[in-house]
């Protein structure tokens, strides 16, 4: 079983980009082909499915960029990858994208065909939310490649063969394999097998080529991975005897899951605190970008919270000052962290970090607390969705407003019952909440919904510091927001097609801001 990890799926990715599920994600399935073609790509077909999401949204949020970006093997957070098209064409690879009638039915898949002079390789995947992703297929074998393993691929004409001279090497004690039928035998594992033995693979007659590539996540994934537990209730007894603040639980979590030290995991945190926080402060300068709906009007609130232009509520007017300023920066392609996704970006770190700094906190403390929130997101993704195309805004936004409430209540120095409470208040306030970017865009009504998340993630989190009941256990409510998202109709889920994303006013700024872009490319 696969174990979601607090910085792989939750904390992460350090990316540029208005989408995680678009962009991110695009960018780290380009990677994986980039590899599998040696670097060497000539042309490029991409298929979307018409009743998927990516039809209508791939070019607006990010797909096209991040796909190119990782073509040409570049990281998530690259500064080129603005112009990722243009840098595509420089390297002379043509591109045809195509909406066509796909098998798989994940509103987010990528049908991707490569070729050169020598080779042509088929890659199917899904952007499964917060910018992870799944392959689901190679060349016509079925499998399932997250990127968190070094995989080598070994195309042979007699699989067994090629099997029989990996059990007399030993090697299969380090590597999980999967052989036929099919083109390969496909091994994953925490490196790349040893360059000896690769070159005696390439003098089998029966081996025909061999690829490897390389991960695209940042903690990696052993073989047969152990977690101490993987649902609240679990958690609650793999503690009963330790008493165990929730902060130490996710370190103990991580730290098991990705085979790392406990050290190495607040080291990580502590990267992603610092990425936030200069988030905060660059947004909180002003941003620029052309290709975008909303200024950055964080300055302003920051400037009339100043000058106590603004109703009194200090902790809260922080709060909105930093999701904001933490949005303008995603949507001007700057550096941000999706945490849980991009189009979430500013609740939980925005809740988190103005608390902190109102409470005049330490670094250490926050960094807990993202660990806290990150601990959280580990239920949602093992048990739900982070991704808006299958569940809605509650997905994206209240999943944020979840960890929040949680980290926001252990800032507090509160017990760790009370931190799942709040995170089940928020979660259960924001149930069937759903997506419709105005003009295609990740911006509106995106920045206002990461605010109410973050609001209510700081209520929440007072409730729970007040003993409120929140009745509904926190399992059972991410397994409700599951249930609930399927029954939102796809308009309503990040297609552009339902809700403010299709009326009036939206459909003339999505136009003008074509024309703009029309313009811009004569």
């Amino acid at each position: 079983m696969s174990y979601p990890s607090i910085f792989n799926d939750v904390l992460g990715p350090v990316m540029r980009g208005p989408s995680s599920s678009h962009c991110a994600a695009a960018l780290r399935i380009g990677r994986i082909c980039h590899d599998l073609m040696d670097g060497r790509i000539s042309t490029i077909e991409i298929d979307f499915d018409p009743d998927g999401s990516l039809a209508t949204t791939h070019k607006d949020q990010g797909s096209d960029m991040g796909l190119f970006g990782g073509f040409l093997g570049w990281e998530a957070d690259d500064e080129r990858l603005v112009h990722s098209e243009i840098h595509l064409g420089a390297a002379g690879i043509q591109y045809k994208i195509t909406i066509k009638e796909l098998e798989s039915k994940h509103p987010n898949t990528y049908q991707i065909t490569l070729s050169n002079p020598w080779e042509q390789h088929q890659v199917i995947a899904n952007s499964t939310g917060g910018g992870m992703i799944e392959v689901i297929e190679i060349d016509g074998v079925p499998i399932s490649l997250a990127g968190d393993k070094y995989v080598t691929l070994i195309y042979a004409n007699d699989l067994a063969i090629v099997n029989h001279y990996l059990e007399q090497t030993g090697v299969l004690e380090d590597f999980d394999v999967i052989a036929g039928p099919g083109k390969f035998v496909m091994l994953t594992g925490l490196s790349f097998l040893e360059t000896t033995l690769l070159e005696e693979l390439k003098e089998l007659d029966a081996v025909s080529q061999i690829k490897q590539l390389k991960p695209v996540l940042p903690i990696l994934a052993s073989k047969n991975p152990k977690v101490p537990f993987i649902t609240c209730d679990e958690m609650f007894a793999y503690n009963e005897d330790k008493n165990l603040s929730l902060w130490e639980l996710a370190l103990k979590y991580e730290s098991m899951r990705g085979n790392i030290s406990e050290e190495e995991v607040l080291s990580k945190a502590n990267s992603i605190r610092i990425i936030l926080k200069n988030a905060v402060e660059t947004g909180l300068k002003g941003t620029e970008f052309e290709d975008r709906i909303l200024g950055p009007q964080s300055v302003n609130f920051k400037s009339m919270m100043e000058g106590k232009k603004l109703i009194d509520a200090d902790v809260l007017n922080r709060i909105i000052m930093y999701v904001s300023a933490i949005m303008e920066v995603k949507s001007s392609m700057g550096v941000i962290v999706a945490a849980p996704t991009a189009g979430s970006c500013g609740a939980m770190p925005g809740a988190v970090l103005g608390v902190a700094d109102s409470l005049g906190l330490s670094e250490e403390e926050t960094n807990k607390a993202l660990l806290v929130a990150g601990l959280i997101g580990v239920f949602i993704a093992a048990h739900s969705t982070f991704a808006a195309e299958v569940g809605g805004c509650q997905a994206e936004c209240g999943s944020g407003s979840t960890m929040a409430a949680a980290a926001i209540v252990s800032l507090a120095g509160a017990s760790l019952k009370q931190s799942i409470a709040a995170a089940s208040m928020a979660l259960q306030s924001s149930l069937g909440m759903i997506c419709d970017p105005i003009g295609n865009r990740v911006e509106a009504p995106c920045l206002n919904k990461n605010v109410m998340a973050a609001s209510n993630a700081l209520s929440c989190a007072n409730m729970a510091l007040a003993n409120y009941d929140h009745l509904i256990p926190l399992d059972e409510v991410i397994e409700t927001m599951y249930a609930v998202g399927k029954s939102i109709p796809n308009t309503l889920r990040c297609t552009n097609l339902g809700g403010l994303s299709i009326t009036k006013t939206a459909k003339e700024i999505e136009s003008r801001l074509e024309q703009k872009q029309f313009f811009k490319s004569c």
